[in-house]
């Protein structure tokens, strides 16, 4: 049977959209989930970024573990794959040494978590990264460090998740933010799987 599988996204979600996404089979959101609320409440995937700050952030101490979104969520997916970011480390101490935590990689905290509280830990292959690079070099970025989490976990979905006849939403992603995420060459990637039919914004 067809499912819908909303992706929200940490930037604006319009109102008038919460009841579409929690009434989808499978919602995903990210991090420390600030979509909750105007974007509906229901949370299936919690996608984290699982290396530097942001890992040591959401570990650290309990507000992230005890947030009702996450204590909803049925799974974890760690985003960034450990072999991309270690092979990442060298090239970027010399390009951005002021990223000098970037790839410390903190899965193994995420999978303890898992296993106390009976989560299911997915982590996004580093092939996945790879095929995603390769297609986002079509869309002409500028210098960057590493795609999105958002558009790595949107990827994944559409090409290991979605089953065919499924129908991928996504709602809260304005493609901006770090400098250092290609963000105009994400939003042209996008709008072109949109173009095919693979991908649908539910604030558009």
């Amino acid at each position: 049977m067809m499912r819908r599988i909303a992706i929200v996204g940490n930037g604006s979600v319009p109102e008038g959209l919460a009841e579409t996404i929690d009434n989808s089979d499978m919602v995903i959101r990210f991090n420390l989930c600030r979509s909750a609320g105007r974007g509906g409440l229901r949370t299936d995937v919690v996608a984290v970024c699982n290396t530097g700050r942001p890992a040591l952030e959401m570990l650290a101490g309990g507000q992230w573990k005890a947030s009702e979104s996450v204590r909803q969520a049925k799974e974890i997916w760690c985003v960034r794959a450990a072999e991309t970011f270690a092979a990442l480390r060298g090239p970027l101490s010399r390009s951005h040494p002021d990223l000098d935590d970037f790839c410390d990689d903190y899965t193994a905290g995420f999978a303890a978590f898992c296993k106390a509280t009976g989560r299911s830990l997915k982590i996004v292959p580093a092939a996945a990264h790879r095929a995603l690079e390769a297609s986002l070099a079509a869309f002409d970025p500028s210098p960057y460090v590493v795609p999105s989490s958002g558009l790595v976990t949107i990827a994944h979905v559409l090409e290991s998740v979605a089953a065919a006849g499924d129908r991928v939403f996504i709602a809260g992603f304005g493609h901006e933010g770090w400098q250092w995420h290609p963000f105009s060459a994400e939003r042209r990637w996008v709008e072109a799987y949109i173009a095919a039919g693979r991908l649908e914004r539910l604030d558009r």
